[in-house]
């Protein structure tokens, strides 16, 4: 078992203690469920989900989302959200250096709120979207070096479920070594 743990962090470029820290990746679990089911996370999830918007209008948000790099005044919004407030109360309870970020996604992937800038706005094209919100389970991508947190993290991805229902997405990325 050693052997398949070294294999992963030379082959991974894995932290040394990389193997030791994503075990610790699953204890966590059960707090972020907690995130995923948080009642005013999941209220602001339908509350944007409500608000009726088209992929196209998404999309044409992503565009200008990602054609500026600066905080733009929309920018802001989606950081200063209620969403973006429960979700940092979330990271400070389990370690603001552990989570490196957190974001919330509406039925169609855009962002209804994150801890920082997300590099784009629309995330309902990723893998991290699109298996809790179809498949209505738990993603636990591989471990990268994240420049923006310039942390080694793991991206967890859970459904945001209403009434046994899902409504939308939540990722957390969780530093590795600050685990």
């Amino acid at each position: 078992m050693w052997q398949f743990g070294m294999a992963l962090l030379l082959l991974g470029g894995l932290p040394p203690d990389g193997a030791a820290q994503l075990a610790k990746v699953s204890r966590l679990q059960a707090a972020l469920q907690r995130v995923a089911s948080d009642p005013e996370l999941v209220q602001a999830v339908r509350a944007q989900n409500a608000r009726g918007m088209t992929l196209a209008t998404i999309r044409a948000e992503d565009d200008v989302w990602l054609s500026t790099p600066a905080l733009t005044p929309f920018k802001q919004r989606v950081l200063d959200a209620r969403c973006s407030r429960v979700l940092a109360r979330h990271r400070e309870a389990l370690g603001h250096r552990v989570v490196a970020e957190a974001f919330a996604m509406d039925r169609l992937g855009a962002l209804v709120g994150a801890t920082r800038r997300t590099s784009d706005y629309w995330q309902g094209d990723e893998e991290k979207f699109q298996v809790p919100f179809r498949e209505g389970r738990m993603l636990e991508e591989k471990p990268f070096f994240d420049e923006s947190s310039q942390a080694y993290v793991v991206q967890v991805s859970l459904p945001v479920r209403d009434a046994g229902r899902v409504i939308g997405a939540v990722t957390l990325s969780l530093s590795l070594l600050d685990l």
